[in-house]
């Protein structure tokens, strides 16, 4: 498909630290053609300490309509925003930003719905399952969020950063609705397990979670673009887990995506 920039092109940016490895802009890019839009999704690398001055500064940008956001930003871009929904005023994060009516900015937070996604379209049925997530982070955050709202039966939650993990495991019990607690990295047990941490994006990174106890009737998630499939995903095809990977979930998110950078989702 032939996409055309010119000085009618509206601006939208994916913004992280690092950056190489996002795999939306063409994607994206070559969705809004399809849909007719002259626009364009353009990555962006800035470090967590530039930040703040960053979003002061491209927010004077007339042609930027929207923001993507990455790795480590999610909880910083959402104090920045002016308004959000229910579900990124609860987590505190967002991953999509528009522009809101006040001037500023509207945030959501769809990772979580993306994972979900992406395990219904690899014949996991989260209902029921007991489920080990392993990162409190920004993505970690919305995915213990929504496999609550899908129906898991109770979930664990690992993170190297205890305090982080605690507040999260505090909010999500919280809601009343699914026993929450502190997990380990083993996975004996669960019957699902969730990698929402960049470990194995780097060649010699340690697994998120113990490799060796894992299972064949484990169904084993990741949320990482690149490498296409990660260590501990390929850990569990090896041995016959049924997996997605961060490529699904991304493919689970782009409709949303679109649909609310493009003010067709409702706040």
């Amino acid at each position: 498909m032939s996409i055309a920039v010119n000085g009618a092109t509206r601006l939208y940016i994916i913004v992280g630290d690092p950056i190489a490895q996002v795999q939306s802009p063409a994607g994206m890019t070559q969705a809004f053609a399809a849909l007719g839009r002259n626009a364009v999704l353009v990555p962006v690398h800035v470090s967590p300490a530039d930040l703040p001055g960053f979003l002061e500064g491209i927010s004077r940008v007339q042609n930027l309509d929207g923001i993507v956001v990455t790795i480590p930003h999610k909880f910083a871009c959402y104090r920045f925003c002016t308004s959000a929904t229910k579900r990124a005023h609860f987590l505190g994060a967002v991953n999509v930003m528009r522009r809101a009516p006040d001037d500023g900015w509207f945030g959501e937070m769809l990772d979580g719905l993306g994972f979900v996604g992406a395990l219904r379209a690899n014949g996991c049925r989260p209902e029921g399952l007991r489920a080990l997530l392993a990162g409190a982070g920004g993505a970690g955050s919305a995915i213990a969020f929504d496999l609550i709202e899908a129906g898991v039966r109770e979930l664990a939650i690992h993170d190297i950063d205890a305090k982080r993990r605690d507040t999260l495991i505090g909010r999500l019990t919280a809601k009343r609705k699914t026993p929450v607690f502190a997990g380990s990295v083993d996975p004996a047990g669960f019957d699902l397990i969730a990698n929402a941490t960049p470990a194995g994006m780097k060649l010699g990174d340690a697994y998120p979670i113990d490799a060796a106890r894992l299972r064949p009737e484990m169904f084993v998630g990741c949320v990482i673009t690149s490498p296409t499939v990660s260590p501990i995903v390929e850990a569990a095809q090896r041995i016959g887990c049924n997996t997605s990977i961060g490529r699904d979930m991304y493919a689970a998110e782009q409709k949303m995506m679109l649909d609310f950078l493009l003010g067709d989702a409702e706040p």
